[in-house]
């Protein structure tokens, strides 16, 4: 496991467009999502224990704000030859064992990830009712092995912000995760194979 942060890219950037099969086998694109008030996007896998530690938050929080005007799409770009945990299968049987209402997709290419700039799992991006990007940052200030609990708190506070018509505060905590596995040939010029200390 190694301990990653998110690269932060530069707050107003559009939304790189995509188009991945979700654990439905539908196909999904981001046009699909226009029109909506806030877009959030997660760079998740099933096996990483930075995501475990927060799941039932991201159900909580997700459901909580779906049904005000969210739209979520989490995606995993994980190789699933060497990680079998993370494979489309996995991913549809992960979403109905969580109960997760939200788009889970597989960029089984890595080109979607590489787009975004993602770096670790978990990995948050939201955009506003313009697709522009308002936030990259940590869901809030827990980690696995730690005394502080999961309330979602830097998110949250971030989401509000934009249903409400406001931006969220320019400073911003990157998020921290188990770095993304790619496949050979793929790692970004940012990857960085030792993590943060």
């Amino acid at each position: 496991m190694v301990r990653t942060a998110s690269t932060m890219l530069p707050l107003g950037t559009q939304a790189p467009p995509f188009s991945l099969p979700d654990t439905d086998s539908n196909t999904v694109q981001l046009s699909d999502f226009s029109g909506s008030k806030a877009l959030l996007v997660i760079f998740m896998c099933n096996h990483c224990p930075y995501v475990k530690h927060v799941a039932e938050q991201l159900k909580s929080l997700t459901d909580d704000y779906m049904t005000r005007g969210l739209v979520v799409a989490a995606i995993s770009s994980n190789d699933a030859d060497k990680y079998p945990d993370d494979s489309l299968e996995a991913m549809a049987t992960e979403k109905a064992d969580r109960g997760y209402q939200f788009t889970y997709l597989y960029d089984e290419s890595q080109q979607v990830a590489q787009a975004y700039a993602a770096a670790c799992t978990p990995d948050f991006y939201l955009f506003d009712s313009d697709q522009r990007l308002v936030y990259r940052g940590q869901l809030d200030s827990s980690r696995p092995k730690s005394d502080t609990p999961v309330t979602g708190k830097d998110l949250r506070a971030a989401i509000d912000a934009v249903l409400e018509g406001q931006s969220p505060a320019d400073q911003q905590t990157p998020s921290i995760g188990c770095n993304i596995k790619w496949k050979e040939g793929n790692e970004p010029q940012y990857f960085n194979p030792q993590g943060i200390a």
